[in-house]
This record gives C-alpha cells, sequence and structure tokens, in this order.
C-alpha cells in the first residue's frame, strides 16, 4: 500500500503546530496502524529528520495510551483501540490525517502526544475504595449478585484512553466518569463513600476544564470498549442522591 499521511507537528505544549505530509510506501494491510508509524520513523531517521512522537506500551488494546485522532475518528474507523486498528482498513492510495486528542484539558506535548493527567487527578479526587479491608478475603465470604457483578466488570472494563473526550464535541469526560462510578458503586465495598466519591470527582471534572454531557452518544460509539452510555445516567442518579443528602 501506499499512503499520504498529513501529521500534526508540534515540538512543544507553547509552540505552534500544524500538518506536515508525508509519503510511505510497502505498508501491509497486516501491519497495526502504529507499525505503520514505526516504518515512517525509520524513514525519517534514514533521512535526519526528528522522528514523530507518539504514545504507545502494550500495543495490545489494554494500556489506553495509543490514541489519536485518525480522519477526524477518535482511534480511527474500527471500534477498537489505535495499535489494534490495522491497515487494511484503509484503501491503498488513501490520503490519512493524523492529530493528537482535541480538548483543553489535554494538552499537547509532542506531536501527537497529549498530557491526560487530568483523567489521574478525577481519580485521585474519589475513583477509589480507601477502606482498609485486610488480606484478600475468599471470592464467596461477599455475596455480590450477578447483574451486579457483571455491570462492575463492565465499569471496570473502561481503559482511560481518553476517546470519549476527544469524540464529544463538548469535550466532556462524562464516560470515563461514569465507567468508575458505575465499577465501584455496584459493588458492596463501594457504599461507605458512593456520596462523597461523584461529588468529589464531578468538581475535579469540572475544575479540569471537561464540558457538560448532552447525550450526543458520540463518547459510547468511540469508546474501544463498548462502555454504554447508561454509565452517565448513574453518576447523574448518585450526584442527584449525593446533593440531596447535603454531602
Amino acid at each position: 500500500m501506499k499512503l499520504t499521511l498529513k501529521i500534526w507537528r508540534q515540538a512543544g505544549p507553547k509552540d505552534k503546530g500544524d500538518l506536515v505530509t508525508y509519503h510511505v510506501d510497502d505498508i501491509s494491510e497486516d501491519m497495526s496502524f502504529l507499525e505503520m508509524l514505526d516504518v515512517l520513523n525509520e524513514q525519517l531517521i534514514a533521512e535526519g529528520t526528528e522522528p514523530i512522537a507518539f504514545d504507545s506500551d502494550c500495543r495490545e488494546g489494554i494500556c489506553g495510551t495509543c490514541g489519536l485522532m485518525i480522519s477526524g475518528e477518535a482511534h480511527g474507523p474500527e471500534r477498537t483501540t489505535t495499535c489494534q486498528l490495522h491497515m487494511r482498513s484503509f484503501s491503498d492510495g488513501e490520503t490519512i490525517t493524523i492529530e493528537p486528542w482535541r480538548a483543553d484539558p489535554f494538552p499537547v506535548i509532542r506531536d501527537l502526544v497529549v498530557d491526560r493527567g487530568a483523567f489521574d487527578r478525577i481519580i485521585q479526587a474519589g475513583g477509589f475504595i480507601s477502606v482498609n479491608t485486610g488480606a484478600a478475603p475468599d471470592a464467596h465470604a461477599t455475596p455480590v449478585p450477578k447483574e451486579s457483578a457483571d455491570r462492575a466488570f463492565m465499569g471496570a472494563e473502561c481503559i482511560g484512553c481518553g476517546a470519549c473526550v476527544a469524540a464529544c464535541p463538548n469535550a466532556s469526560a462524562m464516560l470515563f466518569m461514569g465507567a468508575k462510578i458505575t465499577h465501584l458503586g455496584e459493588l458492596p465495598q463501594g457504599q461507605p463513600e458512593r456520596d462523597a466519591r461523584v461529588v468529589s470527582m464531578v468538581n475535579q471534572h469540572d475544575h479540569e476544564g471537561f464540558g457538560g454531557c448532552t447525550n450526543i452518544g458520540a463518547c459510547s460509539a468511540a469508546c474501544p470498549k463498548g462502555i454504554p452510555q447508561d454509565v452517565i445516567s448513574t453518576l447523574n442518579h448518585d450526584l442527584r442522591h449525593a446533593l440531596r443528602a447535603g454531602r
């Protein structure tokens, strides 16, 4: 495959960025999208040009660091992480535009790398269970209804990649937050801090500059783990309850 790539280049957070055009040849349709970028970087290094900075770690769709806007879509045309997107999803001769996440709370560090520390700070504000439970109890010691367990596992699948924010026209992180709140709120261990958790996390979310949810649904459509939009309803329910209780 021969491809034309228009890639966002930005030397640093305070530098002006721009789209730069590159051409790559002999790209196998079996390559992942990141492997294609590796090939381009090898080409740039051989030419004595600064390689393109982009995030990746596990390259197995687990860590969530690989997020890119690909031709205007978070993670690209398939519902998966960027590292699990393969070049067979594109056509020979196609022009592909590659940009970092576009959201004020995710400032660009360099090229395609953004700072997602805002997500970490939301988790630090309340996305945890602080009770000291000692050693791990037997699996059957605290009965959890299957429906609740399944929903908790569903929320726990969120990898914090930020695709929901990048896809949302409001740059809202409500799907991310809703997944975390649903995960902990469905478990008995998450009940003592349930009200305080949602208030603290929503306050931090707003402080970071994320927008509000207007039920467009782009977040869930872009989520590589398929987190449903109804976790936002759970978040809103918990928040309303906490505020009525004066927490």
